[in-house]
């Protein structure tokens, strides 16, 4: 390769590494109701995560695009992590600290955002999210998995 025509091949691999990883934090992620045949009273409708894959040592937003037919004055959110089927971290949130309270009926958005450790093991991991109203009455529990990559061990020098 002629000298003269590497600054041609690193802009065009940059250009294609920037837009894999927008394509790639875009990507769709799917997930499955805990009990498929349960009536819950919140239904998702889809979920984000920010950067996709999740980048060890990097803030992480997960959004859950979700509905309700009732008003909720309030509950708890419990987000439940595996690693290789070990759970290996849970949370208890209050929902009002994710979403302004009182939820109104219609549509609304949960974000959480979390910074991993930066010694997080990369890999597969599944998130369980379950969503209980004041009375401890279970609005809706969801299942997705999602994967963890390593950060750039330069960003920490």
């Amino acid at each position: 390769m002629e000298f003269q025509s590497l600054p041609k091949f690193y802009l065009i691999l940059s250009l294609s590494i920037l837009f894999l990883s927008s394509f790639l934090a875009q990507a769709k992620v799917t997930f499955k109701y805990c009990d498929q045949k349960g009536n819950y009273a919140v239904k998702v409708s889809g979920i984000e995560i920010l950067p996709n894959p999740v980048v060890s040592g990097e803030p992480a937003n997960f959004k859950i695009s979700a509905s309700s037919g009732k008003a909720i004055s309030g509950g708890e959110v419990v987000i439940g992590v595996s690693y290789i089927g070990v759970t290996v971290h849970t949370e208890r949130i209050d929902l009002c600290q994710e979403v302004t309270c009182p939820v109104s009926n219609g549509n609304f958005l949960i974000s959480h955002t979390q910074t991993l450790p930066s010694i997080t093991p990369p890999g597969p991991y599944a998130l369980k999210v379950t969503l209980t109203d004041n009375n401890g009455e279970l609005l809706t529990c969801i299942k997705f998995n999602f994967k963890i990559v390593l950060g750039s061990l330069v960003s920490d020098i």
